[in-house]
């Protein structure tokens, strides 16, 4: 038995929704659907041509690993994350709000001057989220901020595939799996985004090392990516290479796992979409809450696809504390 239960490592931000329109979009000249890397003034102009939108969900700690390792926690999993956040409101607001969800972390430890990283979440009338990132100090994540001793007592290890745009980021995510794996923990990957698979495939693989990682999250358009193909049987084929298991989130169409041994399709669970910002996040930490609590791989797929859907049809990536027991008993009775 290790103290934890998972060990998540990402960027640390805090997270700003607005609903918008597929006009404003495109006058913006905001990419749809996909995660853009802006510097502070570019946010802020965007934050300029918003004034007046209704924000559906409150300024909340966010980060896509961030969201994961808090749903592992409200779900009931022993938990810790590693970020990096100024000594400003905004770092004492992520810190606080991780807390309370009963992650563990460095709370205690002196934070540096600087700007906490913040995430504009634009979510179009088809539930798509459009994501304009300035990372702020998040992006100075290093070896710094890994705590070794925690990885060591972890059961997994979790890295987000964001990390890759970062020298310091990347090698701290990667010093942690080849530690979680000298003390017999198994690693997990997410690809986070198709911009991340498209432009910094290299990185990713030195993330997912030699042997690969016992588990990796991506979505359609990220696995299809990876493999340059556009057939899922093939997809599936060349994640093999890369991971010993896997899962795939296939949106309305439910989600595909490979336990090491065989696929199993999981079905979708019907709901009216209105936001997509966190389906994959809650899908990876629904689903690490289970394999590393005594759940088969198709009972965890089938707990992370429903909590997903539920995600969905909220505005904000992550649910209230409560509903993650709902969810436990809707799947399981």
């Amino acid at each position: 038995m290790k103290k934890y239960h998972l060990y998540g490592i990402g960027a640390a931000l805090v997270d700003t929704e607005i609903q918008v329109s597929d006009t404003e979009l495109q006058t913006m000249g905001v990419d749809k659907g996909l995660m853009t890397l802006v510097d502070e003034a570019r946010q802020q102009e965007l934050l300029d041509q918003l004034q007046g939108h209704l924000v559906h969900s409150k300024q909340a700690s966010g980060g896509s690993a961030c969201n994961s390792v808090c749903a592992a926690s409200y779900f009931g999993a022993k938990t810790y994350f590693s970020g990096k956040v100024a000594n400003d409101e905004f770092g004492n607001l992520f810190m606080n709000d991780i807390r309370q969800a009963g992650v563990n972390s460095e709370f205690d430890s002196p934070k540096d001057p600087g700007v906490t990283g913040k995430c504009l979440v634009l979510v179009s009338p088809d539930a798509e989220r459009s994501m304009n990132t300035h990372l702020g100090i998040s992006a100075e994540l290093s070896l710094k901020e890994l705590n070794e001793e925690a990885v060591a007592l972890s059961d997994y290890y979790y890295m987000e595939g964001y990390l890759v745009t970062s020298d310091t980021g990347r090698a701290a995510a990667i010093r942690g799996r080849e530690i979680a794996e000298r003390n017999g923990g198994k690693t997990a990957l997410s690809f986070s985004d198709p911009g991340m698979v498209e432009f910094f495939r290299e990185g990713l693989q030195e993330m997912l090392g030699d042997n690969g990682v016992d588990l990796l999250f991506c979505n359609e358009a990220e696995a299809l990516g990876w493999a340059k193909t556009e057939h899922l049987d093939e997809a599936a084929e060349a994640l093999k290479q890369v991971a010993k298991t896997f899962a795939i989130t296939l949106g309305a169409n439910g989600a595909l796992i490979y336990d090491g041994q065989s696929l199993h399709s999981i079905p979708a669970v019907p709901v009216q979409a209105v936001d997509t910002n966190g389906a994959g996040d809650m899908f990876a930490g629904a689903f690490l809450y289970g394999i590393t609590n005594g759940f088969g791989y198709q009972q965890a797929g089938q707990l992370a696809t429903y909590a997903a859907a539920m995600v969905v049809t909220q505005y904000g990536p992550r649910l209230p504390g409560d509903s993650h027991q709902d969810a436990l008993k809707a799947v399981f009775g």
